[in-house]
């Protein structure tokens, strides 16, 4: 899926960046507002982190949280009657932890390991 072309830290740069700005566009809280931005900025800083130093693993770690952090704030900041913040949140937030799961370095090997050798 992701194995040697780190398409997953642009993903996570993408998702982080989206899910930041999303308040401009959706309608939420104050909780959802802040929720959003500064787990977005995480996921986003977390795969530049990895763009750029892609050996420090623990980013991935700490992608897959933020990713499940975002996924459950609609429930903890109680912003789940805004229905465009609390979808923005579940679905970019399961998105950055498959992504997350997908960069880590047991399951890319494994992954580079099923591919088909030539």
């Amino acid at each position: 899926m992701f194995t040697g072309s780190r398409t997953q830290d642009y993903l996570a740069v993408v998702l982080g960046v989206f899910a930041a700005l999303s308040p401009l566009w959706v309608e939420t809280n104050n909780n959802g507002m802040w929720s959003l931005i500064v787990l977005g900025a995480l996921v986003a800083l977390a795969g530049l982190a990895q763009i750029y130093r892609p050996a420090m693993e623990a980013t991935d770690y700490a992608m897959g949280l933020f990713g499940a952090l975002l996924f459950i704030s609609p429930w903890a900041m109680n912003y789940t009657a805004y229905r465009g913040a609390s979808w923005t949140a579940w679905v970019i937030g399961i998105v950055t932890v498959v992504v997350a799961v997908a960069a880590l370095p047991t399951v890319s090997g494994r992954l580079h390991d099923m591919a088909p050798h030539h």
